[in-house]
């Protein structure tokens, strides 16, 4: 899953510069996605739905101390709705996709 989640990061950033805003937002959320997902599997925790996630990201952010998780998950959560919506400007997905790496830089070293 971690692959998938750096590999996934990687492709959001390629169709940034293609400007295909709505590929490069629900990419990064899969990014953000399948690192919660690694984590969450690597601590025996559900990670089927969305609810899954987001009580894992609560819970990991409890564990490490780093409140700053919940807030970048969040915000990869707005580029899953920018994917149905096309409403972010180019600089709001860049800004939430360098937000995503830094969830998964933060991520990464926890997954057991």
């Amino acid at each position: 899953m971690t692959e998938t989640a750096h590999d996934f990061i990687g492709r959001a950033q390629r169709y940034l510069a293609e400007g295909d805003l709505l590929q490069a937002s629900e990419k990064g959320w899969g990014a953000a996605a399948e690192m919660v997902k690694a984590v969450a599997e690597s601590r025996g925790w559900e990670h089927v739905s969305h609810r899954d996630l987001w009580r894992a990201v609560n819970r990991v952010a409890a564990e490490s101390g780093d409140e700053e998780l919940r807030s970048f998950f969040s915000i990869a959560g707005q580029l899953h709705t920018n994917f149905y919506e096309g409403w972010l400007p180019v600089e709001f997905v860049e800004d939430h996709l360098g937000q995503v790496d830094e969830l998964l830089r933060r991520l990464d070293p926890l997954v057991r």
